[in-house]
């Protein structure tokens, strides 16, 4: 079951145990979280207002209660009020709250709006982030979200798997891009978040998208696609590819970043430190005269978003723990060239790390 009751337990429990009285979470993916309500993001206040004791109250406006209805939340416990157009909500997260509080912690992406307008109307409410208490429950994901993990992984790979069919000389990257958002549907989700078709020089840009430019002869190729399934849950996976034979300098350095992804990734098990994963791809680059090449962290959790906690950086010292989530992306840039990224979504096992992503890691040659 991907949104069990026991969540808003867990949830009031670190609540209580941060020193909070109440969560205040708008929509976003703490909300589904929470709840499995997946609302939409409007002037209009929706708020799960979830006290660290007593009875969570989700409030919603008028036209929007049937789709709270229609969704897991009161499944959970959740009971709903709602507001009419024209009246002010807030009063009903006072009432929710049972009169006033002393700290509350908000969503982090709650808009501005909503965020001082709370304050207005819990004047003595200290505000802190509900990241706080939410980023260490949601990064360890139960098996029903590994397995919806899991699932996102194999429909990401498929593809990859076809990349040949649409990634060939004389093609711009925006057509290429097009064709690779039609198969990422195709392929079972709901929505396409990202793709990039980074080639020949392009691919020195850790986030370029898609472009006119046209794919040459020799080009390699960086292509990070990722996108979210009915589940809800996202997958994200990179691969760099070369159309025809690529220049020997790129070969070379493909080789040092293979290695370093390989090692990054079999660097993870329960109890390592999130840094230490980090230095493994790091430091194999930096050994390799690429150091500075290596332009970002190693990797991000993953789940309801494509971005969450856990990050995989240098220093961090955040043990890893089962269930954890996340990438391993190493990448090598060289500015005016070319560059190069390997990405897996992994899982933390109570043994050791399973690779979600199954196809090879290997240079592909088109």
């Amino acid at each position: 079951m991907l949104y069990p009751p026991d969540r808003l337990v867990a949830a009031q429990l670190a609540t209580a145990a941060a020193g909070l009285d109440a969560l205040l979470v708008t929509p976003g993916s703490d909300l589904r979280y929470l709840t499995g309500y997946h609302a939409h993001v409007l002037e209009r206040l929706t708020c799960l207002v979830l006290p660290a004791h007593g009875e969570a109250t989700l409030i919603v406006p008028r036209l929007e209660r049937p789709a709270a209805e229609a969704s897991p939340a009161p499944a959970t416990g959740v009971r709903i009020v709602d507001h009419a157009d024209g009246s002010d909500p807030y009063p009903l997260v006072l009432k929710a709250l049972g009169g006033q509080v002393g700290s509350v912690g908000l969503s982090d992406r709650m808009w501005a709006m909503h965020a001082l307008a709370l304050r207005d109307a819990l004047p003595g409410a200290r505000q802190r982030l509900a990241s706080e208490v939410l980023a260490p429950l949601r990064m360890r994901k139960s098996p029903a979200e590994v397995a919806a993990l899991r699932e996102a992984a194999a429909a990401i790979d498929a593809v990859h798997a076809r990349m040949g069919d649409w990634l060939r000389p004389g093609r711009t990257e925006a057509d290429v891009g097009a064709d690779i958002a039609a198969a990422i549907r195709g392929a079972g989700h709901a929505t396409v978040d990202f793709v990039i078709v980074a080639s020949g020089p392009n691919g020195a840009s850790p986030h370029h998208e898609t472009s006119a430019r046209v794919v040459e002869a020799g080009d390699p190729v960086v292509v990070d696609i990722g996108g979210t399934m009915p589940s809800g849950y996202c997958s994200d996976s990179t691969r760099t590819y070369a159309v025809g034979r690529p220049p020997s300098d790129f070969i070379a350095y493909y080789d040092v970043l293979h290695a370093a992804q390989v090692a990054s990734v079999a660097a993870v098990a329960p109890g390592v430190r999130a840094g230490s994963v980090d230095a493994a791809a790091r430091d194999a680059i930096a050994a390799a005269g690429y150091g500075e090449a290596f332009l970002h962290r190693t990797g991000h959790g993953i789940g309801l978003d494509g971005h969450e906690d856990p990050y995989i950086v240098a220093g961090s010292e955040l043990e890893l723990s089962e269930g954890m989530a996340f990438s391993i992306e190493p990448g090598i840039y060289l500015a005016g060239r070319h560059g190069a990224r390997i990405e897996d979504i992994v899982v933390v096992t109570a043994t050791g790390v399973e690779r979600l992503n199954t196809i090879p890691t290997d240079l592909v040659t088109l």
